[in-house]
């Protein structure tokens, strides 16, 4: 164990709010030892930034950690040459120019359907009936899965996000994230033989293209189903709050003082959608005062990184002019989120300009429920409009 200073949380009230605790923490006890988490938290900017990058102490190979055992190993649990390899195999299906050439009319194509049936209703669920199926609609397309129901594309990701944050060992918790590999193990059989067949430039094609052994691809599509789906439909659900909650920086928009990029910056800066990532120390190390012991499980709460005093003033606030080139939404270093290309112009370029242009006196219609510290978004979002 560290030598890291002790920090008792209530889980269900860290799970409703994390952020008191990590700005105490900032304050107090920058890395600390939670006992509830079984980890040593990191909640500073610079540390996090610092340490994430080394690889030989803080490594992202967890041969016993959650999402191995419960995932398989995927390219974000492998550190080096290994990670590298399997990155490159996996990059040209998400890359800026694949986004731009290729997703981002099929995330048009899934929005336009979907607002065509939801703006004669006037009232909906915007997290159940808007983010949620055109995140998933749109990495149906991009793993290649198309035979996968939207439905289960989002049940199943909440699945494996449930399993793999499941520290405390809740058995029904672990059931439900083997039924979401099992049934994704299922998509990618059926699908196998007809991308052999007439490849094209899905994730699940482009790896199968590149020689990636299956156990490896089947790991790289649950990683990318796991994050894949959860962080663009609570971005999208989040940005739509913040603007309905703010309506001086919606207005902005409108007037093109600010960009709908600036929004999804600052939302992902304000609400972390993925608050953080675990790694296994390899080696004796000794870092901010604290001496750290192999196998020990480490946590980078980019939450805490993005809401840093010493970047960001009055960080709780949202505020889409702020300056957030220091904030850390898809992580740093050799492990920067392969996805971000696709995240960016999913929500920026495609989800937040159609719904304001489409549903006319877009308003909130009751409360907003958030939760989640690992992973954070809106659990509802009832609002009307004008059909």
């Amino acid at each position: 164990m560290s030598t890291a200073p002790h920090y008792e949380i209530d889980p269900e009230t860290f799970w409703a709010d994390p952020y008191p605790d990590l700005a105490r923490m900032r304050k107090e006890v920058p890395i600390a030892f939670v006992p509830q988490l079984g980890a040593t938290v990191f909640t500073k900017r610079d540390d996090i930034f610092t340490c994430e990058k080394n690889i030989e102490v803080f490594s992202s190979d967890q041969p016993g950690g959650l999402m191995n055992v419960l995932m398989g190993q995927n390219m974000m649990r492998k550190d080096g040459d290994a990670h590298l390899a399997e990155r490159k195999q996996y990059y040209p299906a998400v890359s800026v120019r694949t986004v731009r050439d290729v997703w981002k009319q099929q995330f048009e194509g899934h929005a336009e359907a979907i607002l065509d049936a939801l703006e004669p209703a006037g009232a909906a669920d915007l997290v159940e009936q808007y983010a949620m199926p055109l995140s998933a609609q749109s990495l149906k397309s991009m793993t290649g899965l198309v035979n996968m129901r939207f439905e289960d594309m989002d049940a199943w990701s909440q699945g494996m996000i449930d399993g793999i944050a499941n520290y405390i060992g809740d058995p029904e918790v672990e059931i439900r994230c083997h039924a979401a590999t099992a049934g994704i193990d299922a998509a990618i059989d059926e699908m196998l033989p007809v991308l052999r067949k007439s490849p094209n430039q899905s994730l699940l094609s482009v790896m199968l293209e590149a020689g990636m052994p299956l156990d490896n691809i089947r790991a790289n599509i649950k990683l990318t189903i796991s994050g894949g789906q959860n962080e663009p439909r609570d971005a999208i659900a989040g940005c739509i709050w913040a603007l309905l909650t703010h309506p001086e920086q919606l207005a902005a928009v409108r007037e093109g003082k600010v960009g709908w990029q600036q929004v999804f910056e600052e939302y992902c800066r304000w609400i972390s959608p993925i608050g953080m990532s675990p790694r296994r120390v390899a080696q004796v190390h000794e870092f901010g005062g604290v001496t750290f012991e192999p196998e020990e499980r480490i946590f980078f709460m980019f939450s805490s990184a993005n809401r840093d005093e010493a970047y960001f003033d009055d960080g709780e606030r949202f505020d889409a002019t702020r300056d957030t080139q220091k904030s850390m939404p898809f992580g740093a270093g050799p492990h920067f989120c392969a996805g971000a290309a696709a995240s960016r112009s999913m929500v920026a370029e495609v989800a937040l300009p159609m719904i304001f242009d489409r549903l006319r006196d877009l308003k909130l219609d009751g409360e907003v429920n958030v939760g989640g510290w690992a992973f954070r978004g809106p659990l509802n979002l009832p609002a009307t409009w004008t059909p």
